[in-house]
């Protein structure tokens, strides 16, 4: 089965650094002969107004698009900053809104706690960037962002963590440590994941007409 790669750059700026590294692990994605898909989050549009889900808006096209590439995908890439301890505010609201019951996880009824991760059947890498160097991230804070988007995220809906990297500090770093991060990002591109099984088929909205959403293999 030829790997399908969804690419997330979940960076609200255009031209960063994480750009950079998005490119690095799509050109490694490519060499392997995936097949990509990309979306950037400084191109998406959608409303950040969310209050909750008891009355929760209807998804955007492109929230829906980026759904679509999860469904479709079995391997997923995301890279994003650190600001103040989490991803950017813009890039949580995707979440908040986009992994939603019935998509991403459906709890079952009955006593306790229990759930069906209905993304199961991915596999997950990340690149999460930031100033503060790695060594005070995992003694002082205990790798917060690392842990949460492993177990919480990813791990909550199904999606196998593989490789969640922390690249910091990029205020100290220099020309020949950012080379060496673009470097360890192409090869985590390249390296192939594990198909555990093939993709569940996504299914819009009623309301929605799929064939308007443009989306590039």
């Amino acid at each position: 089965m030829q790997e399908r790669v969804f690419i997330w750059v979940a960076h609200p700026g255009e031209g960063t650094f994480n750009h950079a590294l998005a490119d690095a692990y799509e050109q490694g994605a490519r060499s392997s002969g995936a097949k990509v898909r990309r979306m950037d989050l400084a191109n998406m549009a959608f409303s950040t107004d969310f209050t909750g889900y008891a009355d929760a808006p209807a998804l955007e096209q492109d929230l829906l698009a980026w759904q679509e590439n999860l469904a479709w995908a079995t391997r997923v890439f995301i890279v994003h900053p650190l600001w103040w301890g989490a991803m950017p505010a813009l890039a949580k609201t995707v979440l908040d809104r986009g992994l939603t019951s019935g998509f991403a996880y459906k709890y079952r009824k009955g006593p306790g706690i229990k759930w069906d991760k209905l993304l199961d059947g991915r596999v997950g890498d990340a690149i999460i960037t930031a100033d503060t160097p790695r060594w005070i991230d995992n003694w002082l804070y205990l790798r917060p962002a690392r842990r949460i988007l492993k177990d919480q995220v990813l791990g909550f809906c199904g999606i196998k963590p593989r490789k969640i990297k922390y690249a910091g500090s990029v205020k100290l770093s220099d020309e020949a440590q950012r080379e060496k991060w673009l470097a360890q990002a192409f090869a985590m591109g390249a390296k192939k994941g594990t198909n555990l099984r093939p993709a569940t088929d996504f299914v819009a909205p009623a309301s929605t007409d799929i064939a308007q959403l443009k989306i590039a293999a």
